[in-house]
C-alpha cells in the first residue's frame, strides 16, 4: 500500500486495499501459501520509486515493465529468492546496485530501455544461473566484463556507450547484441587492431580500436614466390609415392578383415542379435515351435518361425527381462520381451495371467499382441514404440549437441502416463491389479509422441530377487511389506514427476558432498530451505513463463511422494491436477510443441 501511495499516480490499482492481498482480487498480485510470490504490474502508468516493494521478502517474479518508474534501483537484498526481474521500458537511472549480486537464484534480468549508466559490473557473474541478461538501450560505458555465465542463452547490450574488445565468453552471440556501441570491437563485430598510443619508446602502451579498411597492416600488398621446375617435379613424384603406400596399407587391412568376418563365430552372432533363431530351434520341441498365442486378433499374420527369422536388435535389459526390436520379413515391427526370474511355472497359470493382461486396452498402455510359453522360454510380443522411453529422452547424451526435452513435451508425457496408470487402477472387481514397476524406462512413446505405460502385469510374475532390484521408485512402506499396491504406484509416479522436473535420475548423487540420497528426500530438503528454483532442470530454463506451471507440477509430485500412503491422492485425482495446470495457467494449452514464450510473464515482444 505504501508503493500504491507513492507510485500509482493514475489510480490504476483500485482493487488494492480491499481485503486480503492473497484473495486473488488484487491486480497483479499472486500468492502461494499465503505469501506474495508474483508481482506483475505492467503498463499501468506507475511513476516514482519502487523502494517500498523491497519489503516483500518472498517474491519469485517481479515485472514492472512499461511504466514510468524512475530513480536509482534500491537495495534488493530482500529479494534473495527472486527468479525473474523485468524492469524494461521505464526511466531508471544511475549505476546498478551491488545488492544485485545477492540474487543468486536469478534466471532472468531485463533492464533494457532505461537510463542506467556506469560500467557493467563483473559481480553479475555471481548470478551463475542467469539465462537472460538484457541491458540494451541504456548508457552503460567502459568495457564489457568477462561474463562466465555458462547457462546464458539471451544477451543484449546494444545501443550503449561500451568500448574495447568483446570478451571471448560472449562471442557466440549475434552481432545485433552489440550494435550501437561504436567503440566496441572483436567477434562478432569487426576485428580489433592494436596500435601504439603514441610514438613513445615504450611499446607497452597500446590502444585497442575497431579495425577499418585503412588500419589493417600490409593491406593491398602481395607476396609472390616462384618454384623451379625441378622442385615441382620432385613434389609431384613424392606425393604419388605416399598415396600409393597408403593405398596398399588400406588394401591389406580390409583383406585381413574380410577374411576374419567371412566365417563369424556363433558367439559373435549372438552378441549382435541376442535373439537367434537357431538357439530356440535347438531348445524347443518340434510340437511347440509354432504355438505363438495371439491375444489381439487384429495382429494375427505371423507365427513363431516368422518371429525367429526376424532381424532383431536389443533395446535394453530391464528388471523383468530383455527387450528386442524384431523386424519380420514382411516389414512388420514388434517388440519382444524375454522374461526371466518368473515365479509362475505352470502353463495354465501363465496363460490365464496373459489373458488377464490382454484385457487392459487403453491408448496410454502398451498393447500386448501375443505370448509364447515353453518350459525354458517365455516371450511376450507387444506393439513397438518407435520413439523410445522417457529415461533415455531425459538422461541420454547430456552434453553438446543434445536436444533437450522441452516443457510442453514433458507435461504431455506426464499427463499421458498418468491417464494410463489411472486406467489400470480403476478396473473393477477381481481384475484390479497394481502396476508395481512405474519408472521412466517403462514410459514409452508411440509414433505420435504419446506416453504409454509398459510392463503392466509383470510385477506379479517376478520373484523376490527380481523385486529387490527395483530401486529408486519404491514407496517407503514396500521395504517392510514387499507387496506392490496402488498407493505404491502413486508414490512411484510422484518420483517420475520429480524426475521430469529436475532432470535427475532417482537414487543418484545430488548433494555437493557427494552423498547418495533419493530424489524425493533431496527435493523436499531444497524446498524446505525455500530454494525451490534450485530443483528445476536447467534445460527448462530457456522456456519463458513456465515458472508457475513448474511449481504447480512440483506440488503434484510432492503430494504423490507423501510418506504416509493415506496422504497420497488417487491417480484419477492426479490426472485432474495435471490437466488443471495446463488449462488454468498455460497460454498455449493443447500445443504439441513447447515455445520459448515471452521475455516477461505476459509480454511477447520483449
Amino acid at each position: 500500500m505504501a508503493f500504491k501511495a507513492s507510485a500509482d499516480v493514475s489510480n490504476r490499482l483500485t482493487s488494492w486495499g480491499n481485503g486480503d492481498p492473497c484473495s486473488g482480487n488484487w491486480t497483479g498480485v499472486k500468492c502461494v501459501q499465503g505469501r506474495i510470490r508474483y508481482l506483475i504490474l505492467e503498463g499501468l502508468e506507475l511513476a516514482g520509486s519502487m523502494q517500498a516493494l523491497t519489503a516483500l521478502q518472498d517474491l519469485r517474479i517481479v515485472s514492472l515493465k512499461g511504466n514510468s518508474l524512475n530513480g536509482t534501483l534500491p537495495d534488493l537484498t530482500n529479494w534473495r529468492y527472486l527468479w525473474s526481474l523485468y524492469l524494461h521500458h521505464n526511466n531508471f537511472s544511475g549505476e546498478l546496485p551491488p545488492s544485485l549480486s545477492n540474487l543468486v537464484h536469478l534466471w532472468r534480468l531485463n533492464l533494457s530501455f532505461n537510463g542506467f549508466s556506469g560500467q557493467i559490473p563483473p559481480w553479475i557473474n555471481s548470478s551463475r544461473r542467469l539465462l537472460t541478461l538484457r541491458l540494451e538501450n541504456n548508457q552503460f560505458s567502459g568495457a564489457i566484463p568477462d561474463l562466465r555465465l555458462v547457462n546464458l542463452t539471451e544477451f543484449n547490450v546494444a545501443n550503449n556507450r561500451l568500448s574495447g574488445e568483446i570478451p571471448p565468453s560472449l562471442r557466440n552471440f549475434s552481432g545485433t547484441a552489440f550494435l550501437g556501441n561504436p567503440f566496441l570491437c572483436g567477434g562478432p563485430l569487426a576485428a580489433c587492431t592494436v596500435i601504439p598510443a603514441t610514438p613513445a619508446p615504450s611499446p607497452a602502451v597500446e590502444n585497442i580500436i575497431p579495425a577499418t579498411p585503412t588500419s589493417r597492416p600490409n593491406e593491398g600488398r602481395r607476396t609472390r614466390s616462384r618454384l623451379g621446375t625441378g622442385a615441382i617435379i620432385a613434389i609431384v613424384v613424392g606425393d604419388a609415392a605416399v598415396l600409393a603406400l597408403i593405398a596398399l596399407v588400406f588394401l591389406f587391412f580390409y583383406w585381413k578383415r574380410y577374411q576374419h568376418m567371412a566365417v563369424p563365430s556363433p558367439k559373435t552372432i549372438d552378441e549382435k542379435t541376442d535373439f537367434p533363431a537357431s538357439q530356440y530351434s535347438a531348445q524347443v520341441p518340434e510340437a511347440e515351435r509354432s504355438k505363438l498365442v495371439f491375444v489381439d486378433s487384429k495382429a494375427v499374420g505371423f507365427d513363431l518361425e516368422d518371429l525367429l527369422r526376424a532381424s532383431a536388435e536389443m533395446l535394453g535389459k530391464g528388471s523383468f527381462g530383455t527387450a528386442y526390436k524384431a523386424v519380420l520379413e514382411d516389414g512388420t515391427i514388434v517388440a519382444v520381451k524375454r522374461l526371466k526370474d518368473i515365479t509362475i511355472s505352470g502353463r495354465k497359470e501363465f496363460e490365464q495371467h496373459m489373458e488377464l493382461i490382454a484385457k487392459f486396452r487403453h491408448p496410454n498402455v502398451v498393447k500386448l499382441i501375443a505370448y509364447y510359453y515353453a518350459k525354458e522360454e517365455k516371450l511376450l510380443v507387444y506393439d513397438f514404440m518407435p520413439n523410445g522411453n522417457l529415461y533415455t529422452l531425459l538422461h541420454g547424451n547430456r552434453g553438446p549437441g543434445r536436444k533437450p526435452l522441452d516443457w510442453t513435451t514433458r507435461v504431455k508425457i506426464a499427463l499421458g502416463a498418468a491417464k494410463g496408470l489411472a486406467f489400470i487402477h480403476r478396473q473393477p472387481g477381481a481384475q484390479k491389479i497394481p502396476h508395481g514397476n512405474i519408472k521412466s524406462s517403462n514410459v514409452l512413446l508411440d509414433k505420435d509422441g504419446n506416453a504409454c505405460i509398459a510392463d503392466f502385469g509383470l510385477a506379479l510374475l517376478m520373484n523376490t530377487a527380481a523385486a529387490s532390484r527395483l530401486v529408486g521408485y519404491r514407496a517407503p512402506e514396500h521395504a517392510e511389506s514387499k507387496k506392490i499396491s496402488f498407493k505404491g504406484d502413486v508414490y512411484s509416479f510422484g518420483v517420475l514427476l520429480l524426475e521430469l522436473l529436475t532432470g535427475k535420475a532417482p537414487a543418484q548423487s545430488h548433494t555437493t558432498q557427494g552423498e547418495n540420497i533419493d530424489l524425493p528426500r533431496w527435493v523436499q530438503s531444497v524446498v524446505r530451505e525455500e530454494w525451490t528454483a534450485e530443483v528445476f532442470d536447467i534445460e527448462l530454463m530457456k522456456y519463458k513463463n513456465i515458472e508457475e506451471e513448474m511449481v504447480a507440477m512440483l506440488q503434484v509430485g510432492m503430494v504423490c511422494v507423501s510418506q504416509s500412503p493415506d496422504d497420497r491422492p488417487k491417480m484419477s485425482q492426479v490426472v485432474k491436477m495435471i490437466e488443471d495446470i495446463r488449462a488454468d495457467q498455460s497460454p498455449v494449452a493443447g500445443d504439441s510443441t513447447s515455445q520459448s514464450r515471452s521475455g516477461s510473464p505476459s509480454d511477447a515482444s520483449h
